[in-house]
């Protein structure tokens, strides 16, 4: 039953049907690359000698960071055969849930926005202006 998920390639090295995934660089790199990106436009901000520089190499290591973690990944999926049909399913269910709990949290987010601007009980009484000025 379990061989009926798995691919030619990924019946000679596993006996199940899920991805176990190798030990990658990639995360560290990248964070380090958002890190240089973020110091460096803070730095170019603040007049700082080489803040543009530092911007741009950290800006360079994420996009190379990118680029090259996702060959990784096709290469896993297509050529080494490590996506079977079970891990594709469970793929498409984590974006369907990830895209479900965004949807959640904006409804949210703007059902209590706009049930504190749009109630004049609250409005009234969470107003924080002296009492010379006018909340509206």
């Amino acid at each position: 039953m379990v061989k009926n998920y798995l691919n030619i390639n990924a019946r000679r090295s596993q006996n199940h049907p899920f991805h176990i995934v190798d030990p990658s660089p990639w995360p560290l790199i990248a964070s380090m690359g958002a890190f240089f990106t973020f110091f460096g436009f803070t730095m170019y901000f603040h007049f700082y000698k080489n803040g543009f520089t530092l911007f741009l190499l950290g800006f360079f290591i994420l996009i190379s960071t990118m680029a090259i973690w996702w060959r990784d990944v096709i290469r896993e999926a297509t050529f080494e055969g490590h996506h079977t049909t079970y891990v594709q399913k469970g793929i498409k269910l984590g974006m369907i849930l990830f895209i479900a709990s965004e949807i959640m949290f904006f409804f949210a987010f703007f059902w209590a926005f706009f049930y504190f601007k749009l109630k004049s009980y609250y409005r009234d009484r969470l107003c924080m202006t002296p009492k010379r000025y006018y909340c509206n």
